[in-house]
C-alpha cells in the first residue's frame, strides 16, 4: 500500500470537492462547517466520539435510517419541537407564540451577562448578537423577500451565512451593534412575522410564492409557503437552541 501523504493541520475553505473519492483517509480531529454532504457514502468507517449538528435526513446507519430516531428524541427533551412541524395555519401561529416566549427567556438570561461577552463566540460559533443578526436575515430572506415579495428588504445589520456574503446587499458583516440596537430591528422582524402568520390561511399554506428578482438569497424561485414560512420557524428554533448551549459557556467562565 502507497505511502501515506501527510496533510495535518491543512485547511480547505470554499473548495468545490463534489463526487470526490477519499480512500485511506485519516480525518481524526477534524474541523467541518458549512460542509455539503449530500449524498455522500461511507463504507469500512471508523466513527467514533463524533459530534454533528445540522439538518440530518435519510441517513442511514448499519442499516438503520437514524434521522427519525433523532426527531423522536429531540421532541421527547422538549415537547414544543413537536410544534416546529406545523401542518396548517393555526400550527404556525402556536409555534411562533412558543418561539417568541422562548427567545425572550433566552435574551433575558443573555442580558444577565452585561455586553462585552454578547459578542464573544464559543468554539467559533456566532457570538449571541450575530445569531440575533442572522435570524433578521432570515426573516428578511424568506418572510420579507420570498413572501412579501420585498427585492430589497437587507438591514445593513442583517448578517447571512458566510457562504453569501459576496452577494451584493448592504450587509456590515463586521459591525458590533448592542444588544438593544439589534433587538430594535429584531422586534420589526418578529412583527412582520406576526402580520404574516395572522393572515395566514390554510389555503394560502398550500400555495406557492412570485418569484421576486434583486440579490440576496434565496435565488429568484417559486416556494411553497410551507417551506418559506417552516424556513424561518426552523432558523429560530435551532438557532435559541444554539444561543442557550453558548451561554451557558460564557456563564461558566463568568
Amino acid at each position: 500500500m502507497a505511502e501515506l501523504e501527510d496533510r495535518t493541520g491543512a485547511t480547505y475553505e470554499y473548495v468545490n470537492m463534489q463526487d470526490s473519492r477519499f480512500r485511506w483517509v485519516d480525518l481524526e480531529g477534524s474541523d467541518f462547517r458549512h460542509v455539503g454532504l449530500q449524498r455522500v457514502r461511507m463504507r469500512g468507517v471508523e466513527l467514533l466520539d463524533v459530534e454533528i449538528d445540522g439538518q440530518i435526513q435519510n441517513v442511514v446507519v448499519n442499516g438503520v435510517d437514524v434521522a427519525p430516531l433523532v426527531e423522536a428524541e429531540l421532541a421527547r427533551r422538549d415537547p414544543d419541537y413537536a410544534a416546529m412541524r406545523p401542518t396548517d395555519a393555526a400550527g404556525f401561529r402556536e409555534a411562533w407564540e412558543i418561539l417568541e416566549r422562548r427567545w425572550a427567556e433566552t435574551v433575558a438570561r443573555a442580558r444577565m451577562l452585561g455586553a462585552e461577552p454578547l459578542h464573544r463566540r464559543v468554539d467559533d460559533e456566532w457570538s449571541f448578537i450575530e445569531t440575533l443578526r442572522h435570524l433578521c436575515y432570515a426573516t428578511d430572506a424568506w418572510v420579507n423577500r420570498v413572501y412579501l415579495g420585498d427585492p430589497d428588504p437587507w438591514s445593513p445589520l442583517d448578517l447571512p451565512f458566510t457562504t453569501l456574503r459576496d452577494l451584493e446587499c448592504p450587509y456590515d458583516v463586521d459591525a458590533r451593534p448592542s444588544l438593544d440596537e439589534v433587538l430594535a430591528l429584531r422586534e420589526d422582524r418578529q412583527a412582520t412575522v406576526r402580520r404574516v402568520l395572522a393572515d395566514l390561511t390554510d389555503e394560502r399554506l398550500a400555495e406557492q410564492t412570485t418569484p421576486v428578482d434583486g440579490p440576496g438569497w434565496p435565488p429568484p424561485d417559486r416556494y411553497d409557503v410551507s417551506e418559506a414560512l417552516g424556513t424561518v420557524l426552523d432558523e429560530e428554533w435551532h438557532h435559541r437552541r444554539y444561543a442557550e448551549r453558548d451561554l451557558a459557556v460564557l456563564e461558566s467562565r463568568a
